[in-house]
């Protein structure tokens, strides 16, 4: 079974043990849609989901007061990658992209991709090389992602960014 990380818990909420996650998802409702998660590598039955603006509130079964709760703060939810929702041609789940080398089509290195900023027009690729740089994550700059090798092209930087 491959898991896929889909949020950390971030607090305890109330007294009847309910947890508040962050979700790393660009989707906070899926949440609505899943029966259970893993928590600890246990799959564990989830009784209720409350979507919230940045957090959701969810209470897991076995989890019933403040203090259970508090056991598992910073601790990740995952869900068997079965399970994850199916992706449109061309999208990629961040898990899958965070970590993978990116070149540009003359086969420099630029650096590794360590986050994905999430914003109102389009998403933006963080790579960390010799400097840190900013990668819109448009069709006209980025040429192709292989999750398999890790490893992403995209136009030369000179092309698309001044320095």
């Amino acid at each position: 079974m491959e898991m896929m990380t889909i949020g950390q818990i971030v607090n305890t909420h109330g007294v009847k043990g309910e947890i508040k996650v962050f979700p790393l998802t660009d989707d906070s409702s899926r949440f609505k849609k899943l029966k259970s998660v893993y928590l600890d590598g246990i799959e564990t039955k989830i009784e209720s989901v409350k979507i919230g603006t940045k957090v959701v509130l969810l209470k897991l079964s076995g989890i019933d007061t403040p203090e259970e709760a508090e056991k598992y703060k910073f601790k990740y939810l995952e869900i068997d990658r079965r399970n994850a929702v199916k992706l449109s041609k061309d999208s990629y789940f961040v898990v899958d992209i965070v970590g993978c080398s990116v070149f540009d089509t003359n086969g420099l290195k630029i650096g590794e991709l360590t986050k994905v900023l999430n914003l109102p027009s389009n998403d933006v690729y963080q790579v960390m090389g010799d400097k840190e740089i900013l990668i819109p994550a448009l069709k006209s700059v980025v040429k192709e992602i292989n999750t398999i090798d890790k490893k992403i092209i995209i136009r030369p930087v000179g092309e698309w960014y001044e320095d």
